[in-house]
């Protein structure tokens, strides 16, 4: 009996671990397609897109003011659904500085 209750411990742990295995690949996939957009300009931020917008590469995400009035300070790496946006109107954002998150599909 000893032998056989091994045998169903073991079994169960390697099932146990196989799930925690699929678990974690699955949120890795998850994270994967999750892509960081940088700011190209430094300035004022003057418009920002919202989450849950669905962009295109190359969409602008983010303006901010210039001399010669806004410019383009981020545009999508990537065509998919925006899940984060750290650029707020009135902020300031620096030149290689993540601005949003792009969920790509």
């Amino acid at each position: 009996m000893d032998i056989m209750m091994r045998n169903l411990l073991h079994k169960r742990n390697v099932w146990a671990l196989a799930i925690l295995m699929v678990i974690a690949a699955l949120g890795i996939a998850q994270a994967a397609t999750t892509r960081p957009q940088t700011a190209s300009l430094s300035g004022q931020v003057v418009t920002a897109v919202s989450v849950g917008a669905s962009v295109q590469e190359g969409s602008v995400l983010v303006t901010v003011k210039t001399l010669a009035g806004s410019a383009p300070a981020a545009r999508a790496n990537c065509s998919g659904k925006v899940v984060s946006v750290s650029a707020k109107p009135g902020s300031t954002v620096s030149a290689g500085q993540v601005v949003a998150q792009i969920e790509e599909p």
